[in-house]
Formats: C-alpha cells, structure tokens, sequence
C-alpha cells in the first residue's frame, strides 16, 4: 500500500469570496486498487492518476467546493461511489445541488483497501462534517483542511468555528503516536510530534 499525491488548481468560494488555491489530492492504493481523498479541481488529471485500477471509492474529509468539484464527474467515470460525512450535507449542496454523495461517513468507521484499515475520525470546526483520515499500519494521517503545518484550519467563515477544531484536534489527532505523518488538504505535510507543542499558542492567537 502506498501513498500518491497530486497537487490540482482552481479556486474555493464561499460567503461571497472567491480565492485561488492549490489542493492536495491523495492517492492509497496498490497496483490493483485505489482510494481517492478529495476529488479537486480536475477530473481527468485525477482519473489519470488512478489509471487502470479499480476505484474504491472517492473520499471527502469536507463538502467546501474546492475539495469536492470533481467529486461527481470521477464518480460518473470511474462508478466509485462518493463519501461524505452528513454533516456537511449543507455545504455539499452549494457546490451540487442536484447530486447527493452516494454514501454516508461515520465516526469511527473503518474503509478497507487492500491489507489497510482507513479509520474515519471526525473532526469537525473547519466544516461541521470534517473528517481526518488515520491509516495506522502505514502511520499516515490524511487531514484534509483540519490540521496543517503550524495550526489549524480557518474558521473564520459560514459553517466553522474554532472552539470546535481546537477541540477536535486536541482531543482526536495529538493523541496518535507523535511519529504520525500529517498528509494536509493544502501545502506541506507535517507530524503529529512537530504540532502538538503548538497547541497552546493557537489557543491564544484565536486562529
């Protein structure tokens, strides 16, 4: 099992606003089968990237625009069903209003592919049906717009709130072993042992 990364382009609006952003688009597959993290931006890139394997199902840690625009179109090509958790229901239908996602997430749900069991956790405050992604054979966790390099998400806009993913952070993502690997939705990866000590000083910045 391993872990592929494509980075797409494009922009992500809400309350308004409209801001150009490069996503991270992530693969865990083998030579046979493949999971996709976040359908962003470019579906014939990402559908590139997955190839002749078998999509097993196309994963959304949150409904903002930017991590799910391509999420419906993959699913018509490729028949891999789309999941989302149902909290950000609300979100998902300002990008699609006339798609659902195919399948609901939980927390503590398991997805297998191959040898690997993906553990969903949820996270929300970045968005209400945020989830994390934690992959504990390889030691890998997918963030999506949870937890970056430095800090949290942004909660400064509709549907966000900071309490809550300062919450969910603390209390979900640093209790994984400290060696954990933070695959993020935007930019660089980090650890859960290079973020931890940091708690502190995002809860008084506020952000």
């Amino acid at each position: 099992m391993r872990v592929e990364r494509l980075v797409t382009s494009g922009t992500f609006s809400l309350d308004g606003q409209t801001w150009d952003v490069d996503n991270n688009v992530w693969l865990l597959g083998d030579d046979d089968q493949v999971l996709v993290i976040d359908a962003a931006h470019d579906a014939d890139a990402i559908a590139e990237a997955v190839g002749d394997r078998r999509l097993v199902g196309i994963v959304c840690t949150h409904a903002h625009d930017d991590h799910v625009n391509s999420a419906p179109e993959l699913a018509a090509r490729t028949g891999a069903p789309v999941l989302l958790h149902p909290d950000d229901s609300v979100l998902w239908k300002l990008t699609h209003p006339a798609a659902a996602p195919d399948q609901a997430l939980a927390n503590g749900q398991i997805i297998r592919i191959g040898d690997s069991a993906v553990h969903v956790l949820h996270t929300p405050g970045h968005a209400p049906g945020g989830v994390c992604l934690y992959v504990p054979e390889l030691g890998v966790l997918f963030s999506g717009d949870t937890l970056f390099r430095g800090g949290p998400g942004a909660t400064g806009r509709s549907y966000s709130d900071f309490p809550t993913i300062i919450s969910s952070i603390s209390r979900t993502l640093l209790t994984l072993p400290a060696e954990t690997v933070v695959h993020t939705g935007h930019g660089d990866d980090t650890s859960i042992g290079a973020e931890a000590p940091q708690l502190e000083d995002w809860i008084r910045r506020g952000h």
